[in-house]
């Protein structure tokens, strides 16, 4: 029996149809795992179904029963009760959705005094045990914290202890592990999966990633421009997907197999929610179009194993023929390092007191050493608040490092002073994570790109008209100079970010991850655009990032870091086929994959220590499987397994 049926639900902005007719059922215990490109109406299908929609959006037409109800002919006094009680849910970002003024403790509480007879100690104790059950250590320590005290990973987990303190039968997660490290992530899903199975409560999964929905899902759902277009069960799905955009999908998932060759990518992008369609609505995107495609509206057609698609293909879409690559692309490794990186330390001070006296110090980098060469790419993988973006800045002087030594061609970094360093800033660029909050909301793009040239008087006499053939060579057009950033979708900044670095020729790229919040096929085509430049440019890439897969296909070089020093460096080959390091191993354990996959290495328990206070030894003992006593002496040094690969393990073999 359902417990959630939507049928023929219609949400209407103005003139804009956001979900335009969508209709699907959840039974108790199920995972129904929703899937598409970002604007295709997945968060506003959720908003709809709990009446959370802003002002100007409206239900025009539709039902939504839950549990033998329609939620839609509730008042809202009704709808207090459903929400956190009857459904719960769990926002995309936990940081916009948790109250900066209130403690963790009172949030928590707030919801059980709704939704229990729960009050005072007895609500408090509760809240405890939520914290402990979505894996947060120290749990009464962390109730009379604020959210900005935690980390990403954390506050999620507080937003699903949030969700499931009224004890709902239903839970709603919008993309609950998007910007979540693997080892967060396997948590995060591994939670809400014996969640569903011990309680049976229902799991509305709202997700981009295919590998959590193939972890995850027992049926799923590929939506398309407000309707859905491909329902079937996950092994169906996985195994044949029927609809041309579902194809897409999975072609555009970068891999070993496809470096050096290109990603496939689904050309232009989800049309505007105010477009009338006269057929189907992929059609400006479909490279199978039919004549019958344009002059009517496919209707759903059952396809066998219970998969059915709305496409007038006679069988399931044809597979996308993916770009195989040569292998490694890069410049033939040199002797002489672009970048080199020795002992790198960048510590923060921990003060107290009326005098503000130094009484400790947050180690976020401790002793890091590597090396770059032109035109490779050395990705810096590893959880949050493990130093990543820390020791990138560090490199390119934006944060001053407490100690060590960065050399930029030969030229040592810590030791210039600011002036000094203005004529090699043209040298070394970044792209920061966020390009929403990298560029500047006043200027126009023209101005954002050329206002570089002009500080670093690198062609500035005719920084302008260099503008529009950077935007062309990021894949924009050269029109768009006077549109502002928040014109564009997130993958056209993310473009723009690009285009502003390579204004100034830069030899070395820091990429902080630019892809963590994209959709496949708009990562897709930013990954096809940094092969591009790399190989027409021979830009050198320090690629931070979380994502495995990413670094599988860009990368020719990896370094593994837990708490703020490297544990583990060697050719993408090396690290990832042949990983040494525990740390390693589990963080490759914890990747979803595609065919659904469980790994047999043991996932990480925990969170990272404090690099306020890291642990005696090897920093990560305390969350290894093989530690043991001689783990806890001493840190240990590095063990070299080839002329490039090197390991920081004494437990290593």
């Amino acid at each position: 029996m359902s417990i959630l049926a939507v049928k023929d639900l219609a949400i209407h902005i103005g003139a804009a149809r956001p979900v335009d007719g969508i209709s699907f059922d959840i039974a108790a215990g199920e995972c129904y795992a929703l899937l598409g490109e970002s604007g295709c109406g997945k968060s506003m299908t959720a908003l709809g179904i709990m009446r959370l929609l802003p002002a100007a959006a409206q239900v025009t037409g539709g039902a939504v029963g839950f549990e033998g109800g329609d939620l839609l002919a509730l008042p809202e006094s009704g709808m207090r009760d459903i929400r956190g009680g009857g459904i719960g849910m769990i926002f995309q970002e936990p940081a916009t959705s948790l109250n900066p003024v209130l403690t963790v403790g009172r949030q928590i509480s707030e919801a059980l005094e709704l939704h229990t007879a729960l009050r005072g100690a007895a609500a408090r104790a509760r809240a405890a045990e939520l914290l402990d059950q979505v894996g947060i250590p120290d749990p009464l320590r962390r109730l009379d914290e604020y959210p900005f005290q935690l980390s990403g990973g954390l506050r999620q987990r507080v937003m699903i202890a949030c969700a499931l303190a009224g004890e709902p039968r239903l839970l709603i997660a919008d993309e609950p592990t998007t910007a979540l490290d693997v080892t967060i992530q396997a948590q995060v899903l591994d939670l809400l999966d014996e969640l569903r199975r011990k309680q049976g409560m229902a799991l509305f999964l709202i997700t981009h990633d295919l590998g959590v929905v193939a972890r995850m899902a027992d049926r799923v759902g590929v939506m398309y421009a407000g309707q859905l277009v491909e329902e079937a069960p996950r092994e169906a799905f996985f195994a044949q997907p029927a609809h041309p955009y579902s194809v897409r999908l999975f072609a555009a998932l970068p891999d070993a197999e496809r470096r050096g060759g290109r990603l496939a990518t689904i050309p232009g992008s989800v049309p505007a929610a105010d477009v009338r369609h006269e057929g189907c609505r992929f059609v400006e995107r479909c490279s199978e179009v039919m004549p019958e495609c344009r002059s009517a509206p496919p209707s759903w057609r059952d396809v066998d194993g219970g998969q059915r698609v709305r496409c007038f293909l006679p069988g399931a879409a044809p597979a996308v023929a993916a770009e195989v690559g040569a292998g490694d692309t890069a410049m033939a490794a040199g002797s002489t390092p672009l970048l080199e990186v020795k002992d790198l330390q960048v510590h923060f001070p921990i003060r107290r007191g009326i005098l503000q006296r130094a009484v400790g110090a947050v180690r976020a980098v401790d002793g890091m050493s590597l090396r770059l060469m032109p035109g490779r790419t050395l990705a810096l993988v590893g959880e949050s608040g493990c130093g990543k973006t820390t020791a990138g800045k560090a490199m390119l002087q934006l944060l001053r490092p407490t100690a060590g030594s960065v050399q930029l061609d030969g030229v040592e970094l810590t030791t210039r002073s600011s002036n000094e360093l203005r004529p090699l800033r043209a040298k070394m660029q970044m792209v920061f994570q966020d390009p929403f909050a990298s560029l500047n909301p006043r200027l126009r793009i023209g101005d954002i790109i050329a206002e570089g040239m002009q500080a670093l008087k690198v062609g500035a006499g005719d920084a302008a008209a260099k503008v529009g053939p950077l935007l062309e060579q990021v894949g924009l057009r050269a029109d768009m100079v006077t549109r502002y950033p928040h014109e564009f979708s997130g993958g056209q900044r993310q473009r723009i970010a690009i285009a502003r670095a390579l204004a100034v020729n830069p030899q070395l790229l820091v990429c902080d991850e630019p892809t963590s919040a994209l959709d496949v096929s708009v990562q897709a085509q930013i990954l096809n655009l940094l092969s591009d430049l790399q190989r027409d440019l021979k830009l050198a890439y320090l690629f931070i990032t979380h994502n495995i897969a990413v670094v599988d296909y860009l990368a020719h070089d990896v370094a593994v870091m837990y708490l703020g020093r490297v544990v583990e460096r060697g050719t993408a080959e090396e690290v990832l086929r042949q990983p040494r390091h525990p740390y390693t191993k589990a963080l490759l354990a914890a990747v979803p994959r595609v065919d659904g996959a469980r790994s047999e290495v043991p996932k990480l328990a925990g969170d990272m220590p404090s690099p306020a206070n890291p642990p005696a030894g090897c920093h990560f003992h305390p969350r290894c499987p093989l530690a043991d006593e001689s783990c806890r002496r001493a840190y240990p040094a590095e063990t070299l397994f080839s002329a490039t690969h090197a390991v920081r393990c004494i437990k290593a073999v």
